[in-house]
């Protein structure tokens, strides 16, 4: 990575697309001080983060990782959640309470007495993110919260992100998928070679072929739909449910008279 210039603003969801290698979850692993720059710095809640400092990122920063089995490690599924309460000396009654409120935030409650490696990926990835909440971060940082997903496991962790961003905790990710970043992301951030090479929108950056070809991605489905029926993209749909309306709106709409000019024209 070089040159990384990349804030996370109150209140947004931000995804991080680019390809393989492009620097996406390297960049993720510095938000909350697993990996520390050689150059630059970190800075959280406007104060920076030094070494002897590193717990305030990791408290204010949470991070589910893309393979769930690394950051479970308790015995049962309320064990996992509680324990990094535990870990801050919260004691034991409170932490549990806690732990069944972050449990029930994402509709686990269900689990909480089962062994966590037995659960199907899209459950180990919503006790992850109840390991997360329970310790009330401002953000929330997942590194490609969909991959190995079902598209019914796909929908319930997309409708879990954007219920946490109703509740005013910021979220970053990173994704392959632009269908899901253009339907949960205020803001795009398009990563390649080690750096962020573009940022906007999605109605900005997926109507940007330049900067998509720039970092080998194509825009979504969409995008490419509204452009290859010639569909007036002023609106700039991005998602299927936008294309679906103006699509309807395009047909609601009078034919147009066709002037015809020559011998025997009225």
């Amino acid at each position: 990575m070089h040159e990384v210039d990349f804030q996370v603003y109150p209140d947004e969801v931000v995804a991080l697309v680019g390809g393989n290698g492009a620097g996406k979850s390297t960049l993720l692993e510095h938000l909350n001080a697993t990996l520390v720059p050689d150059d630059g710095e970190l800075v959280v809640d406007g104060t920076p983060i030094t070494d002897d400092d590193l717990a305030r990122a990791r408290s204010a920063v949470g991070f589910v990782f893309q393979d769930a089995d690394t950051q479970l490690v308790a015995p049962t599924v309320l064990d996992d959640v509680r324990f990094g309460l535990q870990n801050y000396g919260v004691p034991a009654e409170e932490a549990t309470e806690r732990a069944r409120e972050a449990l029930a935030t994402v509709d686990a409650s269900h689990l909480e007495d089962r062994i966590p490696h037995y659960l199907s990926g899209g459950e180990k990835r919503l006790v992850g993110l109840a390991g997360v909440l329970v310790l009330e971060p401002s953000v929330i940082v997942l590194d490609e919260p969909l991959a190995g997903l079902d598209p019914a496991r796909s929908r319930l962790v997309a409708d879990h992100v954007e219920r946490i961003h109703e509740e005013g905790i910021s979220v970053v990710l990173s994704t392959h998928d632009l269908e899901f970043a253009a339907a949960v992301a205020d803001r795009i951030c398009v990563m390649s070679d080690g750096d962020v090479v573009g940022q906007g929108t999605p109605r900005e950056v997926f109507y940007d072929p330049e900067l998509l070809d720039a970092a080998n991605l194509h825009p979504p489905s969409a995008v490419r739909v509204a452009r290859d029926t010639g569909l007036d993209v002023d609106g700039r749909p991005v998602t299927e449910a936008e294309l679906v309306q103006a699509l309807a709106g395009s047909q609601s709409e009078p034919p147009q008279t066709r002037r015809v000019d020559g011998p025997g024209a009225d």
